[in-house]
Formats: structure tokens, sequence, C-alpha cells
């Protein structure tokens, strides 16, 4: 199946900035970075061309893709839903929203809704701990959460 996002184009846009950045030592994260704002994912095609082109082995491009959860091998939704599962939200009910997303969207977490339309994903602290539970939806972010909430918000993002 091939992405409309792996395209020449962006190949070429990521060469550019692969090359401008060759000089720099460790520059594999910034380099990661660009291809995950480019590419929206990190495939293992991508891997490969950043390793042709850095010299850097695929198997340690794909240990750093996998380890960090900023990046990912998967295309992932045009919206990305975080639920908070850290200690403050998860105690303050945090699962039963992550549940009601689940059941929403018929998705589990690390997937995306057969339209694309929607990600979900299960995070650890995102550091608004006064506001647990939390729910982030891209850059949007949402405090003393309820389940019952859930709906209204998925209708604001369709």
């Amino acid at each position: 199946m091939e992405h409309t996002s792996l395209t020449s184009e962006n190949f070429n846009k990521l060469d550019v900035f692969i090359q401008s950045h060759l000089s720099e030592t460790e520059g594999l994260m910034p380099i990661l970075h660009e291809a995950q704002d480019i590419f929206g994912y990190i495939p293992l095609e991508v891997q490969k061309f950043i390793s042709n082109r850095t010299g850097i082995s695929v198997s340690r491009i794909h240990g750093v893709v996998t380890f960090y959860s900023q990046f990912s091998t998967e295309p992932k939704g045009e919206n990305v839903i975080g639920v908070c599962l850290g200690t403050a939200c998860y105690v303050k009910g945090a699962q039963a929203i992550l549940q009601k997303f689940k059941e929403e969207l018929g998705i589990e977490p690390e997937q995306t809704t057969s339209d694309g339309k929607f990600s979900l994903v299960a995070t650890r602290c995102i550091g608004a701990c006064g506001l647990a539970p939390v729910i982030t939806i891209n850059d949007d972010v949402y405090g003393k959460m309820d389940a019952s909430q859930v709906s209204s918000i998925l209708k604001k993002y369709n």
C-alpha cells in the first residue's frame, strides 16, 4: 500500500535537510524529527533512506524511532488523541475516559480509525496533573475530563 506522504518530493525535502545537518555530531534526532514532520510517520522505507544518506545503520535508526514515543512507524490520524494515564489522571478516572474513546472510535490505543480521522494514544504523564484527568487532541488540552464529555469533544473534530 503506497502512502500519499511517501512521495519523491517529500524524500527530496528530507534529503535537503539531511545534507544541511550531516556535519553535526549526532544529527540523527533532528533528522528523525524532520522526517516525522514531512511524512507524518517514519516507516522502514524512510529509515532506510536516512541510513543510506547518513551511514547510520538501519538497526540503530529503528531502535531510536521505536524507543521515543514522539516517533511513529505507522501513519497517524488527522487528529491524535492522547489520554494521559499518569498517576494523577489514572486515580481520577482516566481509564474510563480511555474506554469511552475506544468505544466511540472502535479502535484500541496505538490504532487509527479506518477513515484516517483519529488515532488513539495512551500517554504517560503530560505534566498537567492539577487538571487531572487530562486528554490532548493535537495541540488542544482538555482538563478535568469526564467520560461523559468524550462524545461532544469528538464532534468538534468531525
